[in-house]
């Protein structure tokens, strides 16, 4: 779609969607925006951004990623180039700093961003991650298949270049150690098509409005909703500040977490999250917890590092403080609070896709 870039979205073109979330970053350095035509020039300025003005060869139908890569890296002098699509609006700078930590910690030559498809897949009438002669299992045991997201992308230039001396290409990473990063939600979303750019209106539309709540539709004697989207549980949880992408670290000192984050206000800190168990540090005012609600496959456990809370299981009201340990068995409603007259901080140790089931009233926490 010719001029796509400089369609407005929500009166705003949608190339500068991606420079805002970019320009928000703790990691990247130099932002350049990079194009043949000179009325990006204009934008990367009124961006504060730099402009890199490649040759018109470079933009022909014809023309590669793997192309137009290179000649950034052989004429503007870097260490590692991340390679951000105007195509991809709704990518967050948490996003873009999850990929960049990811590499970074990984020393990966190559980082991929990926969207998991889980889901039975087949490639050339072949089975991909599931054997057609049983019973499909649970949708979320299948192995997940990793599709290009393609909105993010880094490579290490030196390894670039010699993959593309090699190969004739870089962009998939050749020689050398690839990881890969997944985007999830709006993020995987990618603008082509005019039904693209419609849904992408609407995206804009709605998405600051963090006040609305899905409701579903069930029985009055069983009205319920599942949510296992960690961000939107804590903030709904009145967690005010969260970091998520600080984990899977050697060694952490939980200490130094808390300094950090301070005891004025609620935070939570992500320690661990690994395909078999999270962990997550929370710090929460007198007042300040939970939802009642419970897990239908998944046991729960929290340790107490600082203050009091008043935990309920299954109606059962009890007080835990500092140095002891709650054990939650799936399918147990449960809900803790901060009490005392300081912030009170548990590890909360469970795993992050796991659902959390709400009566409507309790997710609404009315």
């Amino acid at each position: 779609m010719k001029n796509k870039n400089l369609r407005l979205i929500n009166q705003k073109p949608l190339i500068e969607y991606i420079i805002e979330s970019a320009k928000k970053s703790k990691y990247l350095e130099d932002i350049y925006l990079n194009s043949e035509s000179l009325i990006f020039k204009d934008i990367a300025n009124y961006n504060g951004i730099k402009f890199y003005h490649r040759e018109d060869h470079l933009s022909l139908d014809t023309s590669t990623n793997d192309d137009f890569a290179l000649d950034f890296i052989n004429n503007v002098e870097c260490d590692i180039l991340i390679q951000l699509l105007a195509t991809s609006p709704f990518i967050t700078t948490e996003d873009i700093d999850g990929f960049i930590y990811h590499m970074l910690k990984g020393d990966y030559e190559t980082m991929i961003s990926v969207s998991e498809v889980k889901i039975e897949c087949y490639y050339k009438g072949k089975p991909v991650n599931f054997n057609p002669q049983k019973q499909s299992p649970p949708s979320q045991t299948l192995e997940p298949v990793k599709s290009y997201s393609c909105g993010i992308m880094g490579w290490k230039s030196v390894n670039f270049k010699s993959n593309y001396s090699n190969y004739g290409c870089a962009y998939h990473g050749g020689d050398g150690e690839i990881g890969f990063y997944d985007l999830k939600g709006f993020s995987t979303i990618d603008i082509d098509t005019e039904e693209d750019f419609n849904l992408a209106e609407s995206i804009v539309n709605i998405r600051d409005k963090t006040s609305l709540k899905p409701k579903y539709y069930s029985t009055k004697k069983s009205r319920v909703i599942y949510d296992s989207d960690v961000s939107r549980i804590l903030q709904n949880d009145g967690v005010l500040s969260s970091s998520l992408y600080d984990c899977n670290n050697d060694q952490v000192a939980i200490n130094n977490i808390i300094k950090k984050n301070g005891r004025k206000s609620s935070w939570s800190h992500t320690i661990i999250n690994s395909t078999s168990n999270s962990a997550t540090l929370i710090g929460q005012l007198p007042g300040e917890g939970n939802r009642m609600h419970y897990h239908p496959s998944w046991d729960e456990w929290w340790y107490v590092v600082e203050g009091e809370w008043e935990w309920i299981i299954e109606g059962k009201v009890n007080k835990i403080k500092k140095g002891e340990i709650i054990y939650i068995e799936r399918n147990r409603s449960h809900k803790i609070t901060a009490i005392g007259n300081k912030m009170a901080i548990r590890l909360a140790v469970s795993r992050y896709d796991v659902d959390h089931v709400y009566t409507e009233k309790n997710y609404l926490n009315e």
